[in-house]
C-alpha cells in the first residue's frame, strides 16, 4: 500500500512559526483519516519515546533559509581553488552545492589535516551566519515544548556545528528543553551522520536504550544512522521530493507537518 504521509501536505515553503500560541488547524487531513494503520504506527512510535532525537536542520529549523547553502558550497570551493587545490573537488562534488559534499570530499583526501580544520571551521562561520535567518518548522518549537513538559528527553543528532544548534535555540528560548544534550560535528568528519556515532554519543550520555528512542529526520542518511544505531525513525518531509527520498530509503512512518505528531502526543487524535 502506498501511504501519503501524515498532516497537511504541500510543497511550497514552511510557514515561520514566531509563537507557540499559534492556531490550531485541522492538523489530519482526509488522506490520513483514510490511512488510520499510517495513523497507528506514528501513535506506536510516540507511544515507545522516552528520549527523542532530533536532526537539526529541517526538523527544527530550515538553516540556510534566507542565506543559501549553495553559495557557501560554492564559496567554500572558491577559498581551495584561490589556494590552489582545485583538485581536491570533483566535478560532481561542486556540482551538488552541498557544502557537507565538499567538507567530506576534502576530508577523504587529507583526512584530519589543518586543512580541514580549517575548511570546518569556515564551514562553521557560516552556519552561525546563517542561523541569525534561519526559518523555524512550523509546529517544531510547540512540539519541543510539550515533549520536554510531558517528561520526555530531548537531544540533537546533527551534522552541522553544535555551536550553531546553541546559537540557534538560545534564540528561541527552547536550550532548557535540550542542554546539554547537543551532539554536532566535531573535525572527525568520519563521524557525521550516515554513521550513527552521534546517535549513540546521545544514547550513552543519557543512559537510554535504542529501543526506548525516536529519531526525527528530514533526510536518507538520518535514517541509515537511525536504522545503524536502532533507533525508530519517524521522518519529517516539508515536500514531496523529500518524501520520496526518504521513502526510497527505507522509511515506513513520514509526516509532513509536525501539528499531527503534537495532536497524537496530546491525545487529540
Amino acid at each position: 500500500m502506498v501511504r501519503r504521509p501524515l498532516g497537511n501536505h504541500h510543497d511550497g515553503p514552511d510557514t515561520l512559526l514566531v509563537t507557540p500560541d499559534t492556531a490550531q488547524t485541522d492538523s489530519v487531513t482526509a488522506e490520513t483519516e483514510n490511512d488510520p494503520e499510517a495513523l497507528e504506527d506514528l501513535r506506536e512510535l510516540i507511544r515507545h519515546a522516552r528520549v527523542v532525537l532530533w536532526d537539526f536542520d529541517g526538523p527544527i529549523c530550515r538553516l540556510f533559509a534566507g542565506h543559501s547553502a549553495e553559495r557557501v558550497a560554492a564559496e567554500l570551493v572558491e577559498w581551495l581553488e584561490s589556494r590552489g587545490l582545485h583538485g581536491l573537488v570533483t566535478e560532481e562534488e561542486r556540482k551538488s552545492l552541498d557544502p557537507h559534499v565538499v567538507l567530506r570530499a576534502v576530508d577523504l583526501r587529507h583526512p584530519g589535516s589543518d586543512l580541514v580544520a580549517e575548511l570546518e571551521e569556515r564551514l562553521t562561520q557560516e552556519e552561525l551566519h546563517a542561523a541569525t535567518s534561519a526559518m523555524p518548522t512550523a509546529y517544531a518549537d510547540p512540539l519541543i515544548q510539550t515533549w520536554a513538559a510531558m517528561g520526555a528527553r530531548l537531544a540533537i543528532a546533527t551534522n552541522n556545528s553544535p555551536r550553531v544548534v546553541r546559537k540557534y535555540l538560545a534564540g528561541r528560548g527552547l536550550t532548557s528543553c535540550f542542554h546539554p544534550h547537543i551532539y554536532g560535528r566535531t573535525q572527525n568528519l568520519h563521524h557525521l551522520k550516515p554513521h550513527p556515532h552521534c546517535l549513540n554519543h546521545a544514547l550513552n550520555a543519557m543512559g537510554a536504550a535504542p529501543s526506548a528512542a525516536l529519531m526525527i529526520g528530514d533526510t536518507p542518511s538520518d535514517y541509515v544512522a537511525a536504522r545503524s544505531a536502532g533507533v525508530p525513525f519517524l521522518g519529517y518531509a516539508r515536500n514531496g521530493r523529500k518524501e520520496g527520498l526518504l521513502r526510497e530509503a527505507g522509511a515506513s512512518v513520514v509526516v509532513n507537518s509536525l501539528d499531527v505528531v503534537r495532536d497524537v502526543l496530546l491525545g487529540r487524535v
